[in-house]
């Protein structure tokens, strides 16, 4: 689980398991291993062939409703996760998040978006 401070947003502990996660406009580095972006939209100001990606898995990510809902409000972090993780548990989600479950089983994953 990520946990955010509640007056900085600042998360704690970004590394679940094998997954590592990281805005995507930072600079990518050697020890990132798969990076897979996880968003509905091509972030702006990010050229496609600079991302350093090796997917983008748009149906992974947070609906459109939860995302504006979250408002990117760090006090709203536990609701969200537990929303979002609802959405994953949707079958059509499970089936497409597949491929990154067994990445992470085996490889360092990284998802350069979530949380905002």
């Amino acid at each position: 689980m990520i946990e955010a401070d509640a007056k900085s947003g600042e998360r704690k502990g970004n590394t679940i398991g094998c997954v590592s996660i990281k805005r995507v406009y930072g600079p990518a580095d050697q020890g990132d291993g798969y990076r897979v972006l996880v968003d509905r939209l091509w972030p702006r100001g990010v050229r496609k062939d600079k991302a350093q990606l090796d997917t983008w898995i748009k149906d992974i990510a947070p609906s459109i409703e939860l995302r504006r809902w979250f408002a990117d409000d760090s006090l709203r972090w536990d609701e969200f996760e537990r929303r979002y993780r609802a959405e994953l548990a949707e079958p059509a989600r499970r089936r497409a998040g597949g491929s990154c479950r067994g990445r992470a089983a085996h490889a360092r994953l990284w998802s350069p978006r979530y949380p905002p």
